[in-house]
């Protein structure tokens, strides 16, 4: 007898979204008994194959194939689903006609795979493991002329959503989903009263499940928009209603714990129209990190419209150019910061409706800020109820199977990169939300967790490249990230693609034509590790050249966005850096109107200085979490309930409170607060950057790291910084080397009033250089340097411009 593993909630709701979001509750996410043994069923095919599901398994970089699935045996998707079979018109693609472009568009092309050589003439490192980057390299050109076979090219292949899913054309609505592993399966919601015997779907030989349903005699859609859908399956884990695994909009309602799909299709006149152009690619990244749901004061979830309202404009105003905007695909467990998700192609519900994000977009574009989403292809929710886990009843749908398809430290399932539909899921995803939301790009998470089957976990890389290259390497995840890439640089050539690698992966940031993985940027991760160990001891102790070490060590041509903290270092249970620093004085003594302490003194000081050094060499981009800029007080802790483990522990909530579940910017913006200094610090930094684009200069020469002195001096273009780190000792006439003869003028200086400093600084002051060749420089002058001050020196003239 099989078991009923869930279920559709009463008929006769109807949840038209959009309104009081606020009020929908979040629930953990269920605990999920152990799936049996792996079972691997080609698509294809759709034979059931035992395979080994070891967890001491690992793959072979030559050995392993790609897929299970011999692409060349892939038919066309329009063959697969059986395009036009059911009645339906086909229009454009996915039966709806499409809007006009705001300007004519220029033909996009995937341009196509290259020789996969150039990597060696960049790092001739490489050349010991060509054998497994040719290889590597081999397949991808393999899938790329397979999908070029099967399905067209790399542009059909990612217009997924265009045939499976919803469709809908003039004489009514599709509906396709691939679940090879169910044996029956029924489109149920409020449009037909959940009846499992009204609207029962057809099978394909590829496990392809369709159904079409004609226009009501009155011409109007069969689901109306607004209304509740399920996929009812019989499957070997029993009968379950799950939400469909392209669905475009899920909410959940108050009071319960499973989410419901949403048939989402609003009438023309509803849909909104984007009215400004994408801005073109900036070339210097200044990246906003942002959370729209705890973006507000008041302890609640942010809307989608406030956080366009109220914070877009801040974010201009501190000079940053892009937003990077976490938890946007649709996650069950608010807690998990957006980074289990549960329906890839719908935007979180919790914040308001698509459009809302849309209109959200479209703000930021006019503001002349890029929006770059942190999408979630390196691991799904292992919840049954509304995710894709055991979607069809099987262990290994859209994932590995046994031990190799769960992670054991995210709790969380992992894609097959090498299964043929998985491919064009991610690919189709990654596409939605360019296409669809006009994104600007994307900052992809967890992708060392994708790139070796020991995910990163309990592995020290000491740059060896052995540990890059070989076993370890999941072959197939790091293809399917240069396809992904292929697509965005070849459809979206103003995208941004980031990528979050703590390994540090040669040729990351390649691309793929020579040989790379294709990204524009690497998260330069091992910047904030650093800043929290130095942060562990006292300043007098820290190595300048350490320091300068850390930041400096990037590969050669490929781009890094640093940062000293994100929201990593801001969750509950770890500390920001202004906490490290200050620590619980941070209540007590950041009124102007009290005196302050040793402390708050050093830790705003340190605080400055950090930011800046860390812009200055740690890469072409620079990333920060919101709030951090002026040292936000508390750490996140989201609403959260106890959680009882496996074990028989119980994790203590907090009472579901959003009290450290929202941004105190009022702290920041209070001009009786110390808060505004470093506030006003961040944004002077950003602003200079905006003005002299000193992170993408072609020159950047470091001439001093003292270690006695505790000071460090650089050039970034016309730029001269310099640092002095040390706690007591301010040093008059102090030499500085430097490159460009002439004058100069103080453009930034961490000492200032304004900055919360002590103004021990003349600005108005000029700085005549000699022909007095110093630290390796051909001229210098001389200074005052401050204890625990930073001062950026540009050309006179310069400053002006």
């Amino acid at each position: 007898m099989r078991t009923v593993l869930s279920c559709a909630g009463a008929p006769g709701k109807v949840l038209v979204p959009g309104g009081g979001s606020d009020d929908l509750l979040s629930s953990a996410e269920p605990v999920v008994d152990t799936q049996p043994e792996e079972l691997q069923i080609p698509e294809a095919e759709l034979t059931v194959e035992k395979t080994s599901s070891s967890p001491t398994q690992t793959t072979s970089a030559v050995a392993e194939a790609s897929s299970g699935v011999e692409a060349e045996e892939r038919p066309e998707l329009s063959e697969v689903i059986g395009v036009g079979g059911t009645g339906g018109t086909k229009i454009d693609g996915a039966g709806i006609k499409a809007k006009a472009p705001l300007v004519e568009e220029k033909p996009r092309v995937i341009p196509p795979p290259g020789d996969g050589q150039r990597i060696y003439e960049i790092d001739p490192m490489l050349e010991g493991f060509r054998g497994h980057l040719d290889y590597r390299y081999s397949e991808y050109k393999r899938l790329r002329a397979a999908i070029d076979q099967h399905e067209g090219g790399l542009d059909a292949f990612s217009r997924g959503y265009e045939k499976l899913g919803f469709t809908r054309s003039a004489e009514g609505i599709t509906y396709r989903e691939w679940a090879p592993g169910a044996y029956s399966a029924a489109l149920v919601g409020d449009f037909n009263n959940w009846n499992p015997n009204a609207d029962a779907m057809a099978r394909n030989e590829y496990g392809v499940w369709e159904i079409f349903l004609p226009n009501n005699a009155d011409g109007s859609p069969a689901i109306p928009h607004g209304s509740r859908v399920k996929i009812r399956m019989d499957t070997p884990s029993g009968v379950k209603d799950s939400i469909p695994a392209w669905i475009k909009f899920s909410v959940q309602a108050p009071g319960e714990i499973p989410y419901n799909g949403i048939y989402y299709d609003p009438p023309e006149e509803e849909k909104y129209v984007f009215k400004h152009p994408q801005p073109k690619r900036p070339k210097s990244l200044r990246i906003y990190e942002s959370h729209v749901g705890m973006s507000s004061p008041e302890p609640k979830i942010n809307t989608y419209a406030n956080f366009r309202d109220e914070v877009l404009p801040r974010i201009k105003k501190l000079g940053y150019n892009a937003v990077q905007i976490m938890a946007i695909q649709e996650h069950s467990y608010y807690a998990s910061f957006g980074y289990h998700v549960t329906n890839f192609f719908a935007p979180s519900s919790r914040f308001g409706t698509p459009e809302d994000l849309k209109s959200l977009i479209d703000k930021a574009h006019e503001l002349g800020l890029l929006v770059l989403m942190d999408i979630v292809h390196s691991h799904s929710s292992n919840n049954t109820l509304d995710g894709l886990n055991g979607f069809d009843g099987t262990d290994t749908h859209y994932f590995h199977g046994g031990p190799r398809g769960h992670h054991w430290m995210w709790d969380s399932r992992l894609f097959n990169y090498g299964s043929w539909e998985v491919l064009r899921f991610l690919l189709s995803n990654a596409r939605w939300w360019l296409e669809e939301y006009k994104f600007d790009g994307f900052r992809f998470d967890g992708v060392t967790s994708m790139m070796y089957t020991h995910h990163g976990l309990q592995v020290t890389f000491t740059g060896n490249y052995g540990e890059y290259f070989g076993f370890a390497t999941d072959v197939d995840a790091v293809v399917y990230l240069m396809l992904v890439n292929d697509l965005i640089r070849g459809l979206y050539p103003e995208a941004v693609s980031i990528g979050e690698d703590v390994s540090g992966m040669p040729t990351f940031c390649i691309p793929v034509q020579d040989g790379g993985v294709g990204f524009d940027y690497r998260l330069h991760m091992a910047v904030p590790d650093k800043w929290i160990e130095l942060l562990k001891q006292s300043d007098e102790y820290w190595e300048m050249g350490d320091i300068v070490h850390t930041l400096t060590n990037r590969r050669w041509l490929e781009k890094c966005v640093t940062y000293c903290e994100s929201h990593d270092q801001a969750l509950v249970g770890d500390k920001t850096i202004a906490f490290w620093l200050m620590d619980k004085d941070m209540y007590d003594f950041m009124a102007l109107d009290r005196p302050s302490t040793p402390r708050i003194d050093r830790g705003i000081a340190l605080h400055k200085m950090i930011r800046l050094v860390t812009m200055g060499l740690g890469g072409e981009g620079y990333l920060n979490f919101m709030g951090n800029e002026f040292g936000h007080p508390e750490w996140i802790d989201f609403p959260r309930g106890p959680q009882s483990l496996p074990n028989g522990s119980v994790i203590p909530g907090n009472n579901n409170s959003f009290d450290k579940c929202r941004r105190r910017f009022d702290l920041g913006d209070a001009d009786y607060l110390r808060y505004r200094g470093m506030q006003e610090f961040d944004q002077a930094m950003q602003h200079l950057e905006g003005k002299y684009e000193f992170m993408t200069s072609d020159h950047s020469y470091v001439s001093r790291k003292h270690e006695e002195d505790k000071v460090i001096i650089f050039e970034r273009g016309d730029l001269v910084f310099v640092f002095n780190f040390h706690w007591s000792n301010s040093y008059f006439d102090y030499r500085v080397g430097c490159f460009k003869p002439g004058k100069y003028k103080i453009v930034l200086d961490s000492d200032d009033g304004l900055f919360g400093g002590f103004s021990r600084l003349d600005h108005d002051a000029e700085y005549f250089t000699a022909d007095w060749p110093h630290d390796n420089r051909p001229c210098s002058f001389s200074v005052y340097a401050p204890s625990r001050t930073a001062v950026v020196y540009a050309p006179a003239g310069a400053e002006d411009e």
